[in-house]
């Protein structure tokens, strides 16, 4: 069984009407739990030394005592509670673990996280740490690869992700996402693919297949899969068209090239924000046993 870890456990008290189904996380987990493929693990909390990897120490700080400000906290989209600093731990923790698990296993995934919205001193659009940030960085620091890419498929850019790691010769990121989506101020990935507002499956697919190989091509040692679902077109804040069956061939678009090339794979969650939230997590649900189907061999 493959492990996949959870950090639902830690509930953010969200005020009423607001925009984040914070709910999703739980409603996968119990999706996946009712077949034999996986086990699960809660997210272990993050270290601040690892967080000081990729992100500003003041920071860093002001989040850990519960001490940013109102407009830092406007930016991120989220209530300054308890409950935030541990849920966004565990999910930074829970990257970190599934990616030294991906290392020996050949693939790992966590139920949170792909919180690429964050910068390297402030957060952004619902995310308050960027755990692949901190979890690629951790693992070059230690000398467990020397070379990372990013495959994001969220359909919101990347962008803190991109702005961490711009210039590094050891990190790889590509990003696929909405041409006129948050964030409005795109960042430069080393690749970029966007797409027109209502771009469905076949113009979605057709585009992919030409450029994802370039990310592969890096010759990384980690693949770290961002995947969000909210592509969907019942997703409120998507603005493409995509299917459950695009989705889903997207994913086994991506897992089969990573079966290719032999290399480990993280798979973290991503957005995804559709009405009924039922499609989120049928698709979300569905990327992981996709890549317990096809990357059970690696």
């Amino acid at each position: 069984m493959f492990v996949l870890y959870y950090c639902d456990h830690h509930d953010i008290p969200l005020p009423g009407g607001h925009k984040f189904p914070m709910e999703k996380y739980r409603l996968i987990r119990q999706e996946l739990e009712s077949g034999p493929q996986f086990r699960f693990a809660p997210g272990p909390l993050a270290r601040r030394e690892d967080l000081l990897r990729v992100h500003d120490a003041d920071y860093v700080d002001a989040f850990l005592s519960g001490t940013l400000s109102e407009s830092q906290m406007r930016r991120i989209g989220f209530p300054q509670v308890p409950e935030l600093i541990a849920r966004s731990l565990s999910s930074v923790g829970g990257t970190v673990a599934a990616s030294r698990r991906a290392l020996i296993e050949g693939w790992s995934g966590v139920l949170a996280g792909g919180t690429h919205h964050a910068y390297r001193d402030f957060g952004s659009g619902f995310c308050v740490l960027n755990d692949i940030a901190v979890a690629a960085q951790t693992l070059l620091d230690e000398g467990l690869v020397s070379r990372v890419s990013v495959v994001d498929l969220d359909v919101h850019q990347g962008d803190g992700t991109a702005a961490i790691f711009a210039g590094r010769p050891d990190v790889f990121t590509f990003s696929a996402h909405g041409r006129h989506n948050f964030p409005f101020r795109k960042q430069t990935s080393n690749l970029d693919l966007e797409f027109e507002n209502g771009t469905a499956d076949e113009e979605y697919l057709s585009a992919l297949a030409r450029v994802l190989p370039q990310a592969f091509e890096f010759g990384a040692d980690l693949i770290f899969y961002q995947a969000g679902v909210d592509a969907l077109a019942s997703d409120r804040l998507g603005k493409l068209s995509m299917t459950a069956s695009g989705l889903q061939q997207r994913d086994e678009m991506v897992f089969r090239l990573v079966a290719a090339a032999g290399v480990p794979c993280v798979v973290t969650l991503g957005g995804g924000y559709a009405e009924p939230i039922a499609d989120t997590v049928l698709a979300a649900a569905s990327t992981y046993r996709s890549a317990a189907q096809i990357l059970r061999a690696m």
